[in-house]
């Protein structure tokens, strides 16, 4: 059964929707970070992944453009991973990226996931949104489905964080955060 995830908000003379993906904006998803994939910053989505786990994608649309996605990859063991997280370059400022990482949150959440992780450049726009530092050893499950046959595995920039969605009294997500 999907989970749903729709949010509208008005935002100056323009509406965002804040929603799953359509399969005919499967093609605007993948020029959402096409770019970055050419720089070798983003690993390519093919079309049939983001068509068979649509329900693990959120996209912010305006008047029937998608500006922004992000989706979700599930481990297992109450963990999953934001990953995808693209905005339209002409677009950014307006908090999409912000309202993306939310929203992926709550649909972990709304998924019975305990944890969030990311691996990302974007360390103070995760901070932002509450995720903390952590390593990437501290995730085996990370590591050996997705950056052990990873092509820039010997080359990562990224930083992991992590957000917990049920933490303990005073650690992560309260924003005390073990720098």
């Amino acid at each position: 059964m999907a989970t749903q995830i729709d949010v509208t908000i008005k935002q100056g003379a323009g509406t965002l929707t804040l929603r799953k993906p359509r399969v005919a904006e499967i093609g605007a998803v993948r020029a959402l970070f096409a770019d970055e994939v050419r720089a070798g910053r983003m690993l390519p989505r093919a079309p049939y992944e983001i068509r068979n786990h649509r329900d693990d994608w959120l996209v912010v649309v305006e008047g029937g453009l998608v500006l922004g996605c992000v989706s979700l990859v599930f481990y297992g063991e109450g963990l999953c991973e934001l990953r995808s997280l693209a905005v339209d370059p002409s677009q950014r400022g307006r908090g999409l990226g912000i309202m993306l990482i939310r929203g992926a949150v709550e649909l972990a959440r709304k998924q019975g996931m305990r944890r969030v992780l990311t691996l990302t450049r974007a360390v103070p726009l995760f901070e932002q949104a509450g995720f903390c530092r952590d390593f990437v050893a501290n995730f085996p499950q990370k590591v050996w489905r997705d950056c052990r046959p990873c092509p820039f595995r010997h080359r990562c920039d990224e930083t992991a964080l992590i957000y917990d969605l049920d933490p303990p009294a005073g650690s992560h997500n309260g924003k005390d955060c073990a720098e």
